[in-house]
């Protein structure tokens, strides 16, 4: 599916097209490694450059993995936008669901709506494969992203409200 549209609708605007990843495309695949170290560079990424295992391997691994997909958004030529998302598996629903993992769009086309339109499809995505919900994570910090992400539906995991909202936690193992 490839959308093609004048981001925030008016005339003069850029045009941008969202699309569906293709790892076995060398354009979709130099896009995704360029936009993903753009954002590991960014505060919000990190601020530190993918290694250089991670440039290399990165799109062959995620061809690897029935489970991973990927969508991009082009202004012209240009790749400016990237959402990776990773299926997983809601118990408590027996049913798939998939993270959302990273959200980039460069500085350049932030507050076009970019990661909107990106977002609309991996969620036809999600659905596509009988996902039951969408999960991500941001940082605190990250207000513009916390924003569109309430905007567009996304809201704090709870179970119970009494036992407050869910913490994400990480332990490196290498």
């Amino acid at each position: 599916m490839v959308v093609s549209e004048s981001v925030d609708g008016t005339q003069g605007s850029p045009m941008v097209t969202i699309c569906r990843a293709d790892y076995a495309n060398t354009v979709h695949g130099a896009a995704l490694v360029a936009l993903l170290d753009a954002y590991a560079q960014d505060a919000m990424g990190g601020a530190h450059a993918l290694n250089d295992f991670a440039k290399a391997n990165l799109v062959a691994a995620l061809a690897l993995r029935p489970q991973a997909y990927s969508v991009l958004a082009f202004d012209g030529d240009t790749p400016v936008g990237l959402v990776n998302c990773m299926e997983g598996f809601s118990t408590f629903a027996c049913k798939p669901l998939v993270n959302v993992h990273d959200v980039a769009v460069l500085a350049s086309h932030r507050g076009l709506r970019v990661a909107e339109k990106m977002l609309a499809l991996a969620e036809t995505m999600a659905r596509e494969r009988g996902a039951c919900k969408l999960t991500l994570e941001v940082l605190q910090g990250n207000a513009g992203a916390l924003r569109l992400y309430r905007r567009i539906g996304f809201a704090n995991y709870e179970l119970d409200p009494g036992m407050g909202h869910a913490q994400f936690m990480q332990k490196w193992l290498d």
